[in-house]
């Protein structure tokens, strides 16, 4: 059985591609991109095809089928690592805080997230619930933020189908600017 590098890297490069590619796509479908997630699937398709054609023309070399598997493998990894990066939309995240005597919420409108406050009864008593909205890019951040400011907190995410008005159309936006443009001007002010 002879064995061809060449033929391969390429069968490797070529799954790789297209199950990156796959998994975009699908983030793309269910965040809603009409035009991207359709254009992506065409250049995912064309991919497919002829990778897949290169390992059936030479289905009798057993390296060809696991370096296609190798590459489907390695292509799942590379397409989280890009959806993540990419971190499209927004999440909702709930905190059920055990006390409601605290300034929590002030904090992290100072932050720059967009906080709703409303109160409830827990089993043990009363209880501050927030509803926070963030970007998805965000979202790691923002529970660092929860755990220090409120390590007992219950903490409950989901991502929002539809979004509109309320305080986070605009205000949210630019204060996250504004907050970026401070941490900045910090950098600068440490190193000198």
């Amino acid at each position: 059985m002879e064995i061809d590098l060449g033929l391969l890297a390429t069968i490797f490069v070529i799954n790789v591609g297209y199950v990156t590619l796959m998994t975009i796509r699908m983030m793309l479908t269910m965040k809603g991109y009409r035009l991207a997630a359709p254009l992506v699937a065409m250049a995912e398709t064309t991919i497919y095809i002829v990778g897949l054609g290169l390992v059936l023309d030479r289905l009798d070399n057993f390296w060809n089928i696991l370096v296609y598997a190798l590459g489907y493998g390695t292509g799942i990894l590379a397409g989280i690592k890009i959806e993540e990066y990419l971190a499209l939309g927004y999440i909702m995240v709930t905190v059920i805080i055990p006390s409601i005597e605290n300034d929590i919420p002030s904090k992290l409108r100072e932050l720059g997230y967009g906080v709703t406050t409303s109160y409830a009864l827990g089993k043990e008593g009363d209880r501050m619930v927030l509803e926070i909205l963030t970007p998805r890019k965000t979202e790691r951040k923002l529970y660092q933020q929860i755990e220090e400011l409120a390590p007992k907190a219950f903490v409950i995410s989901y991502e929002p189908k539809y979004i509109s008005g309320g305080f986070w159309t605009k205000r949210v936006k630019n204060r996250r600017k504004e907050i970026k443009l401070e941490q900045k001007q910090q950098k600068i002010d440490e190193k000198n």
